[in-house]
């Protein structure tokens, strides 16, 4: 099962509820929307359509980060206590609120990308390790690494903590976890449009796995999506 969407919803929702199966939802990282709006979102949504979700900005990124500027989010405080999991009552209030979005929500998967400065180093395993053994398990974790990190301490990881290793297909083997969590970022950045032998080699990619999410994160993600599911139907 290759379930395709976007990384947040692209033109019309009627639209594209009837296209795809599946939407990430990215609000999420930037700025965590009321419950009210989760309630909404999941009520205009047919009962079998799937969210998944961003985690918040505040357990993954550092304060200084300019996605907390682009956010309008103005830190209190010590800004030592936000970002790269750190076992703070910041952190971790900041994961409350998540969780209790992501119940409302009904989202399985919730997705912890993380900034190409949080590499590997004992600290951040140290933190990682304490974040995720105390949540809650009733969701799918998927970690999006895309600092300098070893594969075998990725999957050491991954195993101890119940994470899936979600990769841009196009530029990293999935190392761990099930189902597979594929993000499209575009091979050659942001402004970029799959031709149709990329999205081919993707379907490959996607059947060697028993139940696979692809959701493109390119400026031309709807178009993208759509020739995919195209292609898949003709495999």
């Amino acid at each position: 099962m290759i379930k395709v969407g976007c990384c947040g919803f692209r033109g019309k929702k009627q639209e594209y509820f009837k296209n795809f199966e599946v939407v990430e939802v990215q609000q999420t990282f930037y700025k965590l929307p009321m419950l009210q709006t989760a309630e909404k979102w999941r009520e205009e949504a047919p009962s079998n359509f799937e969210y998944t979700m961003k985690a918040w900005q505040l357990i993954t990124h550092e304060a200084s980060s300019p996605t907390y500027r682009k956010a309008g989010i103005t830190i209190e405080g010590n800004k030592k206590n936000y970002g790269f999991f750190r076992p703070t009552k910041e952190v971790f209030d900041a994961w409350e609120k998540c969780e209790g979005f992501a119940e409302v929500l009904r989202a399985k998967i919730i997705v912890f990308q993380c900034p190409p400065s949080f590499h590997e180093n004992d600290e951040n395993i140290k933190n990682m390790r304490e974040f995720f053994s105390s949540i809650s398990d009733k969701f799918i974790y998927a970690w999006e690494p895309r600092g300098k990190w070893n594969n075998e301490t990725i999957i050491e990881l991954c195993k101890e903590l119940n994470l899936i290793h979600c990769v841009d297909p196009f530029k990293k083997e999935s190392l761990y976890g099930m189902p597979k969590y594929y993000r499209l970022h575009g091979i050659g950045g942001y402004k970029y449009d799959y031709s149709v032998d990329e999205l081919k080699k993707l379907a490959n990619i996607c059947k060697k796995h028993e139940i696979v999410y692809c959701l493109f994160n390119n400026t031309q993600m709807l178009k993208n999506a759509l020739e995919f599911k195209e292609i898949l139907k003709s495999l």
